[in-house]
């Protein structure tokens, strides 16, 4: 019991790290993701046997480490294709949530699912084809949902002969089109998942690289989780009336600080009503505290008796955002029905989703130059594009590049719920031409 305990309290004193790994198909992401999870030590006794046996049933003398994820993609195959697989696990250094994302082109709408909440993105290139298509939409996947780290793993060395020159030329291609989109570092690591080759052990072939392996980039990254720094937000989930005879005049608003923190005595603002108040109590976990923040889950109480519901949002009012019901934003599709211009849509921001038309598409990223293809009329599945909606009621939205989960929202087709859209409101990595004003009729609006 005592060696539990210990475990679990030196797991609570290291950092934890949120990583995707993204690459095309046939790049090696699964053998990779398999030697890492192996080599680390992070595989159970009994998956071990499992791979190793079903290797030797192959034909195969060595376990193939790719078994180790390849059940999760046949459960893609039947039909699971927006979920992303999270692996899970641990070196003395740091913790570890890993997003295993697909690789072929039509999932590329899963890397935004995973990459969304990562600090770290893992992107794999097959030493012999280089910088591709796929690569192009990841990096600019990882740019768009501003994750502060890239990784690019050049994997099957081995079957370059472990060439510099090779490793140099796809890095320096990568590097450039990453920076041109504003990713802020890059780490090129050459390497062999299959030979084990960077992975977690220093590679003997590439004596002319010095560079960590990918563990000891993933263990000494940087990572920040103060969200204390950031403008103080909370999205109101539910709201509290017991009306008990214990707490007769209870009212508490509950839900998870999205960023920043709230203290008792603080004058806030209600949005997008725009009314203010003070915080006269919160509640944690049963218990009445002086502060509280990011990304606890609390209640908060009011010194006056103002109609605030789920959806609204309590801002300090000295930093409030503004109100918006015109909506500019960067969105990649991943609905495989297109998002046109003048469709009607649901608009889901934090716990407020309202009634929504897209008014304009502006532009479409063209990934291999990075050019906007002007007006293109729609979206279809994987493309990333400009997009200009109109709310039915106003919305306090924060620019993405200033807090991921206060500028983000999803388009959803009131029909049927389907996700059409993930959106980033504000700049995106790439300047955009100002689209023209479009006509619409006014009286053809519910609002």
């Amino acid at each position: 019991m005592t060696t539990v305990t210990q475990h679990a309290e030196k797991l609570s004193t290291t950092t934890l790290l949120r990583f995707a790994t993204a690459g095309s198909v046939d790049d090696g992401k699964s053998t990779l993701v398999g030697r890492l999870l192996h080599d680390s030590k992070s595989v159970l006794t009994d998956q071990l046997e499992a791979v190793e046996h079903a290797s030797r049933n192959r034909g195969q003398e060595a376990p193939d480490l790719a078994l180790l994820t390849d059940g999760l993609r046949a459960e893609r195959e039947q039909g699971i294709t927006i979920d992303v697989a999270y692996r899970y696990f641990a070196t003395p250094r740091r913790r570890f949530i890993l997003a295993d994302t697909p690789g072929h082109v039509q999932y590329t709408r899963n890397m935004v699912t995973g990459a969304s909440t990562a600090e770290l993105a893992v992107v794999l290139v097959d030493a012999r084809n280089g910088v591709v298509e796929q690569t192009r939409r990841h990096a600019a996947v990882a740019a768009l949902l501003r994750v502060p780290h890239v990784v690019l793993a050049v994997n099957k060395m081995d079957l370059v002969d472990y060439a510099e020159p090779v490793f140099a030329a796809i890095a320096e291609e990568f590097t450039a089109y990453a920076a041109s989109l504003g990713v802020p570092e890059i780490t090129a690591i050459p390497i062999s998942a299959l030979a084990g080759d960077n992975v977690v052990e220093p590679s003997a072939h590439m004596d002319w690289y010095g560079g960590p392996t990918v563990l000891e980039h993933l263990e000494t990254v940087p990572v920040s989780h103060d969200l204390t720094a950031c403008h103080a937000r909370f999205p109101v989930q539910y709201v509290i009336r017991p009306q008990t005879a214990e707490h007769p005049d209870y009212r508490g608003y509950a839900g998870q600080i999205a960023a920043g923190a709230f203290r008792v005595g603080e004058a806030v603002t209600v949005l997008p009503s725009g009314r203010t108040s003070t915080i006269a109590g919160i509640d944690a976990l049963g218990e009445s505290v002086d502060i509280a923040w990011a990304p606890q889950s609390v209640t908060i109480r009011l010194a006056d008796d103002i109609d605030v519901s789920r959806g609204d949002l309590i801002a300090p009012a000295d930093d409030a955002p503004a109100v918006t019901q015109d909506v500019e934003a960067t969105v990649c599709h991943v609905a495989d029905q297109p998002l046109a211009v003048g469709q009607r849509v649901l608009l889901k921001h934090t716990t407020r989703t309202v009634k929504a038309i897209v008014k304009d598409i502006p532009s479409r990223l063209t990934l291999d130059d990075l050019s906007q293809h002007p007006a293109p009329g729609r979206l279809v599945a994987n493309d990333i594009g400009r997009v200009v909606v109109r709310t039915a009621e106003p919305l306090a939205l924060d620019a993405y590049a200033d807090s991921r989960r206060t500028g983000s929202f999803l388009l959803i087709d009131p029909a049927d719920g389907t996700t059409l859209t993930a959106g980033m409101a504000g700049e995106a990595f790439a300047a955009t031409a100002p689209g023209e004003e479009t006509a619409a009729d006014d009286a053809e609006w519910d609002f």
